[in-house]
């Protein structure tokens, strides 16, 4: 899944695109002309796979990753405008938009609601304007086929979910309504996540100017906020871990917005992971919430999938209160589970399968 990243020119985006993937991406880049985008992968930090690795000692550890996308940046009437932006959104299966949280290099404000409300906005646009040619469609034949009469009430209903200020993705669509509306590319129907980056004062503050508003706001579309300042992460990643540790203690945070982030866009886009663990390789397998046992071993490879028998479970906390899976097994936490079971978040797997 690729996921963008969306937002003003000078709200510290490619700097989170950095930050997230490791990679030195010009911020400047984006300053003049139409850019293409960034894309790299970013790991998705996870305790689970240290704690394993000190039980396996493996030769390397493997964590889930995410493919991040940095959207160039453009403010209203530069470029192609609007039309470039949503042109790239739509490529895009989920959205991170950066918003500024701190004065600008000239002095302004930062209004950050304002932003969230600007882009939310565009993207209702968006898609009341497909739906409203699609209700056209439907209509304006000579005859209206049971098929457009079937569908014509589900439009008008996400109209209206739009034109009353929500998200398509409030609209408690059902399975098949939803399948049914993937083609159209609807952008309030992609996941969505905000960041504001913050100054560092008003990071340690854990209160700044807007901020109740901007919790109102997000909580009326039923979208994430994770808060996190560019400067103190560019800072916190020279560090070595346990410096990192006394340095995020200071500010009174358990992780680096880097972390919170990556763990919320995973979230986010309805991902759990289940967890391998020998002497070659401790690993987090990214898979989607309701993968089936038969399915997950195919993220290893279609041979186990194919030839899947069964699959040996352990949860991740019993095998560690056990330190061993023969002790686990002993206590009755090791279970054989079938192609059909659910794969749960934290499994510890092993999959026995015959080609």
């Amino acid at each position: 899944m690729d996921v963008g990243l969306v937002g003003l020119p000078g709200s510290g985006k490619t700097t989170v695109f950095n930050l997230l993937t490791g990679q030195n991406a010009s911020v400047a880049a984006f300053g003049g002309g139409r850019p293409e985008s960034h894309r790299a992968l970013a790991r998705v930090p996870d305790e689970r796979l240290s704690a394993l690795a000190d039980l396996y000692h493996p030769k390397k550890v493997t964590p889930a990753t995410i493919q991040i996308v940095d959207i160039p940046g453009q403010a209203p009437g530069e470029g192609d405008g609007p039309n470039r932006l949503l042109a790239d959104v739509r490529q895009v299966d989920a959205l991170v938009h950066i918003m500024r949280g701190f004065p600008s290099p000239l002095g302004e404000p930062a209004d950050p609601a304002a932003a969230a409300a600007d882009m939310e906005l565009e993207l209702a646009l968006a898609d009341l304007d497909l739906l409203e040619r699609r209700r056209e469609r439907l209509t304006s034949g000579k005859k209206v086929t049971a098929e457009a009469r079937a569908e014509l009430p589900l439009v008008e209903r996400l109209m209206a979910v739009l034109e009353d200020g929500g998200r398509l993705d409030q609209a408690a669509l059902t399975p098949e309504e939803a399948a049914g509306m993937r083609g159209y590319q609807f952008l309030t129907l992609k996941p969505m996540l905000w960041v504001v980056n913050l100054s560092d004062d008003d990071l340690k503050s854990h209160r700044w100017p807007g901020r109740d508003t901007l919790l109102a706001l997000a909580a009326s579309k039923g979208v994430g906020l994770v808060e996190m300042a560019g400067q103190f992460e560019w800072e916190l990643s020279a560090l070595d871990p346990e410096e990192q540790a006394l340095f995020l203690a200071e500010v009174g945070l358990e992780a680096s917005g880097m972390a919170r982030l990556a763990q919320a866009i995973y979230r986010q886009l309805g991902l759990v992971s289940f967890l391998t663990a020998g002497e070659d390789e401790v690993r987090a397998w990214p898979i989607a919430v309701g993968t089936t046992a038969r399915a997950a071993a195919g993220k290893i490879h279609s041979d186990i999938e194919r030839g899947f028998i069964r699959a040996e479970v352990v949860p991740f906390e019993a095998l560690m209160a056990h330190r061993s899976l023969a002790a686990a097994r002993e206590h009755g936490q090791v279970r054989m589970e079938g192609r059909d079971y659910v794969m749960a978040d934290g499994d510890v797997v092993n999959f026995r399968f015959n080609v």
